[in-house]
């Protein structure tokens, strides 16, 4: 049977405590026959017990319904209501899966979505939307989210499809971007030419990552302002200035090229690293 979003909050009950305490006090056994008394109503709850999962939502009764359904089946949960504190939840804390609504004020859950996996991270994402379009679906899913659930739902299926994201797991997928032996690691946040660590500032690696992500492909300059200042005001030449910030530290010292300057356009940064 199906569990109408909202009005399964007023029956859920928080047994968090209570089924962490269970599944460490029966024995294997016991556990097992518990397992199989339940198995006509739901997988086994003490298999989720120190799961995480991040729900963010700017809708509170949503997000809380949610949260009740999530820990009445043992996951541990954290909540945020806007898209950048969420974003920085998810760098800050590991989690095994995440749950994200489109509309967010602070940022939309399909730029937290493209700026996590920018930045190396690959949990499982479960979009939420009210939008129900197939094109609103699609850009969900090319910016890097797993999944897509329209409201209103059932909390069964998004449960369903909770349990899915954490069997899957994150993407087996180096996060490492290379161009010759010039390295970053968006996880680590680290620069290292040949065996020579680079030290660079947080606009300067942002800047570095983005050329990488494209090697051998010019990018305009609007599009890299764009990416790299998200809408702020600058002046005329910030971004050429930080292109000789970053020559001075990955190229020069080394004797090598690797910023090409496309005239008129953009830049490039070579395949082969210069």
């Amino acid at each position: 049977m199906s569990i109408p979003l909202l009005a399964s909050a007023h029956t859920l009950t928080n047994r968090t405590k209570d089924i962490a305490k269970k599944c460490q006090a029966l024995p294997k056994t016991t556990q097992e026959n518990a397992k199989n008394e339940r198995s006509t109503e739901s997988p086994s709850r003490c298999q989720h017990v120190g799961v995480r999962v991040l729900v963010i939502d700017d809708e509170e009764l949503i997000a809380r319904s949610i949260e009740q359904a999530l820990a009445s089946e043992g996951y541990v949960v954290d909540v945020e209501h806007r898209g950048d504190t969420g974003l920085w939840r998810a760098k800050e804390t590991s989690y095994d899966a995440i749950i994200c609504d489109v509309m967010l004020p602070g940022l939309n859950g399909f730029a937290v979505c493209r700026e996590l996996r920018a930045g190396g991270i690959t949990t499982p994402v479960l979009m939420l939307s009210a939008k129900d379009g197939d094109f609103d679906q699609a850009e969900g899913l090319d910016m890097g989210a797993d999944g897509y659930l329209t409201k209103p739902f059932s909390l069964v299926v998004l449960l369903a499809h909770v349990r899915a994201l954490v069997r899957r797991g994150p993407a087996t997928r180096s996060p490492t971007l290379r161009a010759g032996d010039l390295a970053v690691d968006p996880s680590a946040r680290t620069c290292v030419r040949g065996s020579t660590i680079i030290e660079l500032t947080p606009r300067e690696f942002t800047l570095l990552h983005e050329l990488m992500r494209d090697t051998g492909v010019t990018i305009a300059k609007r599009d890299l302002i764009e990416r790299v200042w998200a809408g702020e005001i600058l002046e005329a030449d910030v971004l050429q200035v930080y292109v000789g910030y970053l020559r001075r530290k990955i190229d020069e010292p080394f004797g090598r090229s690797a910023i090409e300057t496309v005239r008129g356009f953009g830049y490039r940064l070579r395949a082969d690293g210069g």
